[in-house]
């Protein structure tokens, strides 16, 4: 595994924290009015998003040098890949709860807040297993090996966002109304507190993004298990995930081979993470950069030219969630189709 051994005194924590706090601001008081975020707002927030990404590579690069930087890169192109995915996910939610297009931005925000929260823990969890049990890079490399074939050979499968455990869980405990009270998570009906089909809707989406975070963290701890490298990363990629959403949301019919090419990461994650833990030791940060960026680059390109000229205004339904017709659905959509048969609100 590549060990990067540098100190990283509590002052770049608590920057780094306050840095990703203040974005987080900047995003919600960008849209704290409930508007329909188009194309060109939201790429235009996704430039700006990216850039603070790259951008703190750069700062590494000064910092601690060209092999940190690398690795920072190399994790951030990762995970950046891997969000596109949960943007298919999105996609599905949204449509299958019939999310008006004003409130979606809302139900993003508190899913990146969840989303980071849930990778922090994992995060620390992971490196710290891989710190005193040796054999658990065998476990996390064979689990991604499995998650990228499974990706690669998974077809058009009808998905339930409603039956997900945690999802049914929080509708048993919780009275719920079926219906959207504007832009509210509670409100009250007949006197009485209930949640909203909104909340129903987040917690959806924090429930699916729970079993991403798993194999995010898992693919990206196969490039270092630096809790620094590892967190600025994973944050600095999703921080941008709600932006990327209404960026991509009108052409993810387009990426019809995408799941190819996570599906090739994943794999090559997995192999990377067992052989850390082999004489052959860990596999040098310039191959493991550039063998990402190539994958990445030929699955979108493949998937652009193989869909070209095709209609990209149509909403993807329940059971493709974004994916053309013909085509694979979304890579990771098997994560919400478990538990037992339940109405749709």
């Amino acid at each position: 595994m590549n060990e990067l051994s540098f100190t990283v005194p509590l002052w770049a924590w608590a920057a780094v924290t306050l840095v990703i706090a203040a974005m987080l601001a900047v995003d919600l008081i960008a849209h704290r009015d409930n508007h329909v975020i188009g194309f060109k707002e939201a790429a235009l927030w996704s430039g700006v998003w990216i850039a603070f990404g790259l951008a703190f590579g750069l700062v590494l690069l000064v910092w601690q040098g060209g092999e940190v930087s690398s690795t920072y890169y190399a994790g951030y192109l990762i995970e950046k890949a891997l969000s596109i995915d949960n943007v298919f996910v999105f996609a599905l939610v949204f449509s299958f709860f019939a999310v008006p297009d004003a409130y979606q931005h809302k139900v993003l925000f508190w899913g990146v807040l969840g989303a980071l929260a849930a990778r922090l823990v994992f995060i620390f969890v992971g490196a710290e297993l891989l710190e005193l049990f040796f054999w658990t890079a065998y476990l996390f490399g064979a689990f991604l090996i499995w998650t990228g074939y499974k990706m690669a050979v998974s077809k058009d499968e009808e998905v339930h966002p409603d039956r997900n455990p945690v999802v049914r869980l929080v509708r048993r405990i919780i009275p719920t109304d079926a219906r959207f009270h504007g832009d509210r998570f509670f409100t009250r009906v007949g006197g009485r507190r209930v949640a909203t089909l909104l909340f129903v809707t987040l917690v959806a989406v924090e429930a699916t993004d729970l079993i991403f975070a798993v194999d995010s963290v898992a693919a990206i701890l196969a490039i270092t298990s630096n809790t620094f490298i590892v967190w600025t990363a994973n944050a600095f990629a999703v921080l941008g995930l709600r932006s990327l959403y209404f960026c991509l949301s009108g052409l993810l019919r387009r990426f019809a081979y995408l799941h190819y090419g996570l599906a090739v990461l994943l794999g090559f994650a997995g192999v990377k993470l067992i052989l850390s833990e082999t004489p052959v030791g860990k596999l040098p940060i310039p191959l493991t950069l550039g063998f990402i960026t190539v994958t990445i680059t030929v699955s979108i390109v493949w998937s652009l030219v193989a869909t070209r000229g095709q209609d990209t205004g149509a909403a993807p339904d329940a059971s493709m969630a974004g994916a053309p017709s013909g085509t694979s659905a979304s890579p990771r959509q098997h994560t919400a189709r478990h538990g037992v048969d339940e109405d749709r609100p």
